[in-house]
């Protein structure tokens, strides 16, 4: 399918989507959310209002990219969920090229800032660990990153340092490379913690990555393993002291702070306990938006003491799925300085490992999947 066809099938989609007459009880696709008043944050938090203080001075210095573009003071954000180029996908990123890709990109390169979860090292180097999955794709893989049109990506999983530190190494290399920022991972925990900040339209947003997830069933192997600490390389593990740290660090010289959360229970179509502090914990120390990855199935939304939690965006890119996990979708949010204005869902289907427009009937499946949830105490 050309990229224009594409493109005008998922629109098309999508509006029949928004039509609330064939889908009753569900909420908009399109969701506007109002600035909540400053007395619904708890006292000691930060304030939605940007300030100049500036960075700890022991917070590395975060990486910053910056493009100029039409709207000021609102930046358009699309984030999808994991983004694994191995296996089967990554043979065809060998022997085909990244073609599907910049159609993907054709629609994702529509937004200011684009965000996804790597689910995997791209490299040529390094030798399996001990567990049941790894991933490692071909250094080419890279480029069809690039070809989507994603400007930051999650490195803070259970399969970055599935090949070693030197194929994390490769991987954060072959991604500058190409424009693409990093996050939650590096050469010791200060690097895993460091912000990415991204100026559009006027408005510096700062991005952190975090990963908890249980302990794999079937090898026993523990990614808090991978953590980094002060002298080894590693990921940065999704403590909710440390989210707060850093969370109220980085709100003081940005507008807006995003986390991704790599979390929760495999398969399972709620948040778990573990998933809800460490996303709670990011909200209450300023950031906005929560975007989670890891159960490979949609989960539901919440909204949280004036922030945003998308508790998971299940699959993106991944093969050797069936089923729920193959629902999935682009979640596009409106972003401004007093934090999330509105959300819009554009449901997909992964096939073959890539995903594709959802039909009406499909999209109104995928939508049920992203209700918001009640929450809990």
């Amino acid at each position: 399918m050309s990229v224009r066809r594409w493109w005008c099938a998922l629109l098309i989609v999508s509006a029949c989507s928004l039509e609330p007459a064939s889908l009753p009880g569900l909420p908009s696709a399109i969701t506007l959310i109002p600035s909540p008043p400053a007395a619904t944050r708890p006292a000691g938090t930060p304030s939605l209002a940007p300030t100049e203080t500036p960075l700890p001075s022991q917070t590395p210095a975060p990486t910053q990219t910056s493009t100029a573009s039409p709207t000021p003071g609102v930046v358009s954000l699309m984030a999808v969920g994991d983004v694994m180029l191995a296996r089967s996908l990554g043979e065809r990123i060998t022997t085909e090229g990244i073609a599907p890709y910049r159609e993907l990109g054709a629609l994702l390169g529509g937004a200011d800032v684009a965000v996804a979860n790597l689910e995997c090292a791209i490299s040529e180097r390094g030798a399996p660990q001990p567990k049941a999955y790894v991933f490692r794709a071909p250094a080419a893989a890279a480029e069809a990153v690039a070809a989507m049109g994603l400007d930051v990506v999650s490195l803070a999983n259970n399969h970055a340092l599935d090949f070693g530190p030197e194929a994390l190494f490769e991987t954060i290399d072959l991604l500058r490379a190409r424009g693409i920022e990093p996050v939650g991972a590096g050469g010791n925990a200060s690097e895993s913690r460091t912000p990415v900040v991204v100026e559009r339209n006027g408005l510096r947003l700062a991005f952190l990555a975090y990963v908890d997830v249980p302990v794999e069933s079937r090898s026993g192997f523990d990614t808090r393993t991978w953590s980094a600490t002060e002298s080894t390389p590693g990921l940065a593990w999704a403590d909710p002291a440390a989210i707060s740290a850093d969370a109220t660090a980085a709100r003081q010289s940005v507008d807006v702070v995003i986390v991704l959360l790599h979390s929760g229970y495999e398969n399972r179509p709620e948040p778990n306990d573990v998933q809800r502090r460490a996303a709670r914990a990011a909200i209450d120390a300023g950031a906005a938006l929560v975007v989670g990855a890891h159960p490979h199935v949609l989960q539901g939304i919440e909204t949280y003491n004036g922030g945003l939690i998308a508790y998971s965006l299940g699959n993106f890119i991944f093969d050797e799925f069936d089923g729920a996990a193959n629902d999935t979708a682009i979640f596009k949010v409106q972003l401004g300085k007093g934090g999330v204005l509105g959300f819009e869902w554009l449901p997909m289907v992964i096939e073959n490992g890539s995903p594709r427009a959802a039909t009406p009937d499909e999209s109104e499946r995928i939508l049920r999947r992203v209700q918001p949830i009640t929450p809990t105490p």
